[in-house]
């Protein structure tokens, strides 16, 4: 189900409307801001961390290695954008 999404703002909507679907529960997504501490602000803790990774890998067709696994790479929408951006667009390290 990889998504097809040709620019970081789609892919950070795609995030948004998850994160607030399963992390804020009736919550509108386009009340959720880009820079939004998802972390340290309690929305994801360490078990969403590993859904929300297992998502992002599902859902963009990307693999998430050990080296990936840095909280910066996922605390805010445009941080996950990114990831994911980046992760497309081919080898990292």
């Amino acid at each position: 189900m990889s998504e097809t999404l040709d620019t970081p703002t789609a892919t950070r909507e795609v995030i948004r409307r998850y994160v607030a679907a399963e992390f804020l529960p009736g919550t509108d997504p386009a009340d959720l801001p880009d820079g939004t501490d998802l972390l340290n602000g309690g929305v994801i803790d360490s078990l969403g961390l590993l859904k929300i990774i297992a998502w992002l890998e599902t859902t963009f067709d990307v693999v998430v290695e050990d080296t990936d696994l840095d909280p910066e790479n996922f605390r805010d929408l445009t941080a996950m954008a990114a990831f994911v951006d980046a992760a497309r667009s081919g080898p990292r390290g």
